[in-house]
């Protein structure tokens, strides 16, 4: 009897482990150099510390913010035990390049039911003069459109966020629009296919210019004295890209965020 009762517990617990391990979610990040995760094999057989840091995307450090006391708050739209980031966020990208390299084919083939995607594009879209990366308006809105459908038809939820603010340029100490029409347009995608959106141009805007234009220049943006890091010997000056205070206060932001969204 005693080893009865000892194998249906074991066969309990195996299912109990297995069905743990069905519930877990992928958040998967498509996006541009502010989403990015520099760590790993972003340059392959490069030190990141000595080549790219302090530079760091938002993505990098989203993976905290899926621990499980955090993922209770999340429970409108991630219904799972656990839930792992996988940041396919790359440098340069924008909607048309990030599809045309394959990157978001590999996304696609991995998706599966519940998933999220985050969709982050636009700061590369919008380089009209650097044509390899150009999209126009309409149709950056078709790509998003596409993103949008081919997540849904694998059963995931899609999530378009507009994109990040750089830090510029600023009036009367407030932080101001750079992305042009961009921004609308993702809104817009948002509205005609009912789809859950984060307006993380206009948080972020309205959390740095909070925080206010000398501090976040130096604290969250690569504006980097000379001789403090390696990887920048001479210094820089870069209002678009994160240093990791910076990467974790846009974090923050997109998690608070997704707190108030509804599966859609």
């Amino acid at each position: 009897m005693k080893k009865i009762v000892a194998l249906v517990s074991a066969i309990c617990l195996g299912l109990v482990a297995f069905q743990s391990h069905e519930e877990q979610v992928t958040v998967y990040l498509i996006g541009d150099s502010t989403m990015a995760d520099y760590s790993g094999d972003y340059d392959p057989g490069k030190d990141y510390m000595k080549t790219r840091y302090p530079v760091m995307g938002w993505g990098q450090v989203f993976q905290s913010f899926m621990a499980s006391d955090s993922l209770k708050q999340l429970s409108a739209v991630i219904q799972a035990d656990s839930a792992v980031v996988d940041d396919r966020a790359r440098g340069g990208r924008s909607t048309r390049t990030f599809f045309q390299e394959g990157r978001w084919r590999s996304v696609f083939e991995n998706l599966k039911k519940d998933d999220l995607v985050l969709m982050q594009f636009g700061h590369n879209d919008a380089a009209e003069e650097k044509h390899e990366r150009y999209v126009d308006i309409e149709g950056y809105k078709e790509f998003l459109r596409l993103y949008v459908s081919q997540t849904r038809e694998k059963g995931a939820y899609p999530i378009i966020l507009t994109p990040v603010a750089r830090n510029y340029p600023w009036e009367d100490g407030h932080l101001q629009n750079v992305h042009g029409e961009y921004d609308q347009a993702a809104k817009d995608i948002a509205e005609e296919m009912d789809v859950m959106m984060i307006d993380l141009n206009q948080r972020s805007m309205d959390y740095f210019s909070k925080k206010g234009q000398d501090y976040v220049s130096k604290n969250y943006f690569m504006n980097l004295p000379a001789g403090k890091y390696e990887a920048y010997p001479e210094g820089q000056e870069d209002n678009t890209h994160f240093q990791p205070d910076g990467a974790k206060a846009v974090a923050q932001i997109v998690f608070d965020a997704m707190k108030e969204l509804q599966l859609k």
